[in-house]
């Protein structure tokens, strides 16, 4: 088994802090709304200003920035804000993460920031966007200088409160970069024994209850589905439960549900090998429960919550699972599995029976990289796919969705699309009949037979995981979307003394 060290990195170096004085830094950015004057009570440089009308066409454009020199030889950034009245939240984020690139395209080290509004949610963009993953480079690129330090400034009266508010976000944002570690993370570091192993000794720092249930145990819980897509592997699968008790104890608690594939061969249905090599994120759906449950934790939610993870690779041996075997769930209800690359909705079907079934949870989210046909649906990273029994919880899922820019899109369910994957030989089939069409919603019909009757919805995250271009306020590769958009969600709506 790989050592623990090996999950070990330094996802961010740089210190960042909000501060009510101008630390003394050579270097100081200042926002700039189109229309508008300078912010003259931090920047007061008259030279500086003249030089900035006179000799550029800079006009405060969104992402936009202009660099100058004080009579006092500091350097000082312009950053545009664009449209006042387009300044939003998600705008404050954004430009943090912009102004964070640029002054790392610059290759400075340390720099002040006022930006007008609020000062939390700058320095939060650009903390998300200091995100790394560079571990496994034995040679350090000399070209690239890291920003080691930014201070954000804020007015004295709302120093306290911006404070609290960067601290409760940066328990976030450590969550997202865990997922986000997890997610990169090569397969033969990352798989079943050695993620279980590390959720159970890192987050149990944290105060979360962790188990681990091996295939023994799976076993004896007549969990077919789950192991039906393991058997193909020389790795054990694994069941984990996360579970944060923040509330009372007679709180039924909010479930999240992650698949987790560590490496996802399609099995005897084998994929192309082209591309094969990004199946080693088949698991963000698990990488975004593992970090939405270190959120919780991290910032002390007032709710009971409970995370399950279900660990396995699907790989290719003698003993692999075929297509056409039928194997029997947890439900008892029996599968046939037409194509052995359809698994993340097996080992999901157990996982959500589980859950259900143990804890009675006030609803079950889950999260998996599940369907090609999303992406062809909605297209790469714009909006993940939301499939539910239950408007409520849906229309809070896209309210804050929107609200933190992790867009969701309903899609239809019903009994006519649940018809068409009732099997000849069993109770379900695992696929929908060749020309069907509407691959997503078939795959979320099918897990919904697993849920019993507990609010659900299903999230397909296959087009929002992964950014091949990076965000302003993530770096190319692994996004951790969902840990925002859940954490938002129970604080909006579930936590205690909302």
């Amino acid at each position: 088994m790989c050592s623990l060290q090996l999950f070990a990195t330094e996802m961010s170096t740089m210190k960042i802090t909000i501060s009510k004085a101008l630390p003394d830094f050579e270097t100081l950015v200042v926002g700039f709304f189109e229309g508008d004057k300078l912010i003259t009570n931090v920047l007061q440089d008259k030279q500086a200003i003249d030089n900035i009308k006179k000799f550029s066409d800079f006009n405060g454009d969104f992402g936009e920035f202009f660099s100058v020199t004080s009579s006092e030889g500091k350097n000082i950034i312009v950053a545009g804000l664009g449209m006042r009245d387009e300044w939003d939240e998600s705008k404050g984020l954004n430009i943090g993460g912009k102004i964070y690139c640029e002054l790392s395209r610059l290759r400075i080290k340390r720099a002040a920031i006022s930006i007008e509004g609020n000062a939390a949610n700058v320095a939060y963009g650009a903390f998300l966007r200091s995100f790394k993953f560079d571990k496994y480079k034995t040679k350090k690129d000399e070209k690239v200088t890291e920003v080691e330090e930014i201070t954000v400034l804020t007015k004295d009266e709302q120093f306290s409160s911006a404070e609290k508010s960067f601290e409760r976000l940066r328990q976030e944002g450590e969550g997202i970069f865990l997922a986000r570690t997890l997610t990169i993370e090569p397969p033969n570091v990352l798989y079943p024994e050695s993620y279980a192993d590390y959720i159970k000794t890192e987050l149990t720092k944290l105060g979360l209850e962790i188990e681990v249930l091996g295939k023994k145990q799976m076993e004896e819980k007549k969990m077919g589905a789950l192991l039906g897509v393991a058997q193909g592997s020389s790795k054990e699968p694994k069941l984990v439960v996360i579970k944060w008790n923040g509330a009372f104890k007679e709180q039924k608690p909010v479930a999240f549900v992650g698949k987790g594939i560590t490496f996802d061969t399609g099995g005897v249905s084998l994929k192309p090998s082209r591309g094969m090599e990004s199946m080693k994120y088949d698991m963000a759906g698990s990488a975004t429960v593992v970090g939405v449950m270190r959120t919780l934790a991290g910032r002390k939610a007032k709710v009971n919550a409970v995370g399950v993870v279900a660990l396995a690779e699907n790989a290719v041996d003698g003993n692999a699972q075929r297509p056409s075997d039928v194997v029997t769930s947890m439900s008892g209800q029996t599968i046939e599995v037409l194509n052995t690359d359809a698994e993340g909705r097996l080992i999901l079907a157990d996982a959500l029976w589980y859950t259900q079934d143990r804890f009675a949870p006030k609803f079950m989210i889950d999260l998996a990289t599940l369907t090609g046909a999303i992406v062809v649906a909605l297209g790469n990273n714009e909006y993940a796919g939301l499939f539910s029994n239950n408007d409520e919880l849906a229309n809070h899922l896209i309210d804050v969705g929107n609200e933190v820019n992790e867009k969701l899109w309903r899609f239809p369910m019903n009994e006519t699309y649940n018809k068409i994957i009732d099997s000849p030989i069993a109770d379900v089939q695992n696929i929908a009949p060749a020309g069907s069409g509407g691959d997503s919603i078939m795959a979320a019909q099918f897990l919904q037979r697993f849920v019993n009757d507990t609010c659900w919805a299903h999230l397909d995250i296959a087009g929002t995981a992964w950014h091949e271009k990076g965000t302003d306020i993530s770096p190319r590769g692994a996004v951790g979307f969902g840990v925002r958009l859940l954490n938002k969600l129970v604080e909006k709506y579930y936590e205690i003394n909302n």
